[in-house]
């Protein structure tokens, strides 16, 4: 089953809030971009505390694109997100996965588009999901790479039974190639919410399928 993810990167909760409200009804999970101006040169929104109010509306996965990973865990599951993922080339991604296991929420491990994959193959037999990034992880609207398909391929391959996520560049001309090649979760931002902000329910249906509704 093909799974649509909205994807937000705000620097201001209200604008976080606003697009909830646009996909609550629409989607059971939302993901959340959290930079820090660590890893890379970018910051999002970082207060946790009002997350806590879209309990029971939607459920909330975290994208950790921070140099400590670690550093969130407690606070993010604190407030209700149920999946937290951190990309591989952070500080410690070991001591962020054993950190998020000790609670119940799905660990995932990110992958940037400019890494090889051979940096997460270690951890795939241990995490809940892998996110392939088919672009440079840190700003919405940047061009699908599909010299990035192959990654996800493998590692379908390899861990027949993993959900493997992909985000960057996802619309309806290149959520066919990600889901041809094993991609079970997609998360699209600028296709769902700039370009069809006005019609997002058929633009989810068009991921879902490839197929543009008239």
């Amino acid at each position: 089953m093909i799974e649509i993810i909205p994807g937000i990167l705000e620097k201001d909760f209200a604008e976080i809030e606003k697009k909830i409200a646009l996909v609550e009804d629409l989607v059971d999970w939302v993901h959340i971009d959290i930079l820090d101006d660590t890893l890379i040169h970018n910051a999002t929104y970082n207060n946790w505390e009002p997350f806590k109010i879209f309990s029971g509306r939607v459920y909330l996965e975290a994208h950790l694109m921070v140099q400590n990973p670690q550093q969130y865990v407690n606070s993010l599951v604190s407030v209700g997100f149920k999946r937290l993922i951190a990309q591989v080339e952070s500080n410690d991604f070991r001591h962020f996965m054993e950190e998020a296991k000790i609670h119940e929420v799905e660990v995932g491990v990110a992958l940037d588009g400019s890494s090889q994959l051979e940096l997460i193959e270690p951890f795939l037999g241990e995490i809940d999901y892998a996110l392939v990034m088919m672009y440079k992880a840190g700003q919405s609207g940047q061009s699908f790479q599909s010299e990035q398909l192959p990654k996800i391929r493998k590692i379908h391959e390899e861990y027949q039974n993993l959900p493997i996520e992909v985000d960057g560049g996802i619309d309806k001309d290149t959520a066919p190639l990600v889901i041809t090649s094993g991609a079970t979760r997609l998360v699209s931002t600028s296709y769902l919410f700039w370009k069809n902000a006005d019609r997002i329910a058929e633009a989810i249906e068009e991921l879902k399928t490839g197929i543009a509704i008239q």
